[in-house]
């Protein structure tokens, strides 16, 4: 089978297309067919040694896909071959074949669900429910800042915000970023590219401040976020595609009781598995219902991956891009 192999640290450039022995499934294992395989934040860090869950060269890359099972190992008892699944992990899925724990975040497609949209769902859809719902206790009516809004977990979290009845405002880097938030649902937008981020969250809330910022950019956007928030807000701490960490005064949140709140979606998962089987019930029937709509903005074959990943790096990307094995 074919497979992205990260031999050495480094930047997308580095990576090959190989071909490499089929995995076999051990005990409590199962060997996915990968079909599609989506482009995360994450796996811009992890083939620069920069994430926190690390990896060992030569290792593949590749956080979300969906396929069918082809084999399972002893003891397996949920999946069997031929199931249509999707998952989530560290690594390992930019290849034809994954092989993953069956315990691990391995859950059946919707029928109504493609490939590609399988691909993109559980990651982005799933930390932002949590974010929201778990983290952040969003109640109707309060005002939800989401920065980077066209990304995958941007969107998702426009999306959600609207269906909890959150009043969403979305702050992007250009106006054709922006347009495709609004067309996701945001009531409001902001191009921090061209306008002054804290002017613009005082005039659109009356001078009041944000109730909920939204933040997996970071760099110097956090800051201005918080200090433009209401009494009581949460700042929702999920990545930092900007690159630099935040250093944030603590007088900030003290002066106005303000909560600075991690979301680490993935962690949860596994400390919490009934919690993400009732968010993964909940997701999946807002998707039935049409209410969740994942935006694949561009699909690339699996030898693009390198191409596919740079432009992740470089913020090019809106919503979600995919990898497909029989492009």
């Amino acid at each position: 089978m074919k497979a992205v192999i990260c031999k050495q640290f480094g930047p997308p450039e580095n990576l090959v297309v190989a071909d490499v022995p089929s995995p076999r499934p051990g005990p409590g294992e199962v060997v996915v067919s990968v079909k599609a395989a989506s482009v995360n934040f994450p796996d811009v860090l992890i083939i620069q040694n920069k994430y926190q869950v690390k990896a060992t060269p030569p290792f593949t890359p590749g956080s979300e896909f969906a396929g069918v099972v082809k084999e399972v190992g002893e003891g397996v008892t949920h999946a069997k071959p031929g199931d249509r699944v999707l998952g989530a992990g560290a690594f390992g899925g930019f290849a034809e074949e994954c092989l993953v724990p069956a315990s691990a975040r391995l859950v059946p497609i919707p029928h109504e669900m493609d490939f590609p949209t399988a691909a993109s769902f559980l990651l982005t859809y799933g930390t932002s429910h949590h974010a929201l719902c778990n983290r952040a206790d969003a109640s109707a009516g309060e005002t939800l800042l989401v920065l980077g809004a066209a990304g995958g977990v941007g969107l998702a979290a426009v999306e959600i915000g609207k269906i909890l009845g959150l009043r969403v405002i979305a702050a992007a880097s250009s106006r054709e970023k922006l347009a495709v938030c609004r067309a996701h649902g945001a009531d409001e937008a902001i191009d921090y590219s061209a306008e002054d981020l804290r002017e613009r969250i005082k005039a659109l809330t009356g001078g009041k401040g944000v109730d909920l910022i939204y933040d997996p950019v970071g760099g110097p956007y956090t800051e201005a976020a918080l200090r433009s928030s209401a009494w009581r807000a949460r700042l929702l701490v999920i990545g930092f595609a900007a690159g630099d960490i935040p250093k944030i005064p603590l007088n900030l949140p003290l002066l106005m009781e303000r909560s600075i709140v991690g979301v680490y979606w993935g962690e949860w998962t596994k400390r919490a598995p009934g919690e993400f089987a009732a968010a993964v019930r909940q997701l999946g029937a807002w998707f039935a219902e049409g209410k969740l709509r994942p935006h694949i903005s561009a699909t690339y074959p699996l030898a693009d991956a390198a191409r596919a990943i740079r432009d992740m790096a470089e913020r090019r990307v809106m919503g979600k891009v995919v990898l497909l094995t029989d492009a």
